[in-house]
């Protein structure tokens, strides 16, 4: 079957009511002048401080608290020592647990203060801004 370039044009392909679709804009990808968000080096810098900083805090407690443990398991006769006025070595080692608990979280803080929060708001501040950039498109 042929067609006739001069007849008009089937009344299946074609209806008078329904305008043709609206031709496809052209897209034109521009490369963001910075990377992803999640692929920027700050992240990295971020999970690596904060890494640190759980490590230092869990250490110093947990590192003390396993050293009262092995003193007191593998070394009674230091533990059962008397310092001043007959106080125990190992009465005074779990008495001092306490500051190095407080210790523990005074790095935590100080860490958290002076290096993971920093980079935090940063990060924070420009995934706002990404977002409002992208937003804009």
């Amino acid at each position: 079957m042929s067609h006739d370039p001069s007849s008009p044009a089937p009344s299946h392909l074609t209806y008078p009511w329904k305008p043709p679709p609206p031709p496809e804009p052209a897209t034109v990808r521009l490369r963001p002048h910075r990377e992803p968000l999640g692929r920027h080096s700050d992240l990295r810098i971020l999970r690596s401080a904060y890494r640190w900083q759980r490590r230092t805090a869990t250490f110093t407690a947990l590192g003390y608290f396993t050293v009262f443990l092995v003193l007191s398991a593998f070394a009674p006769h230091v533990m059962t020592r008397t310092i001043a006025d007959g106080i125990p070595v190992g009465l005074l080692l779990a008495l001092v647990q306490l500051p190095v608990t407080w210790l523990a979280i005074a790095l935590y803080e100080t860490t958290a203060r002076h290096h993971v929060d920093p980079l935090a708001d940063r990060l924070r501040k420009q995934a706002t801004v990404e977002a409002k950039r992208g937003a804009a498109r």
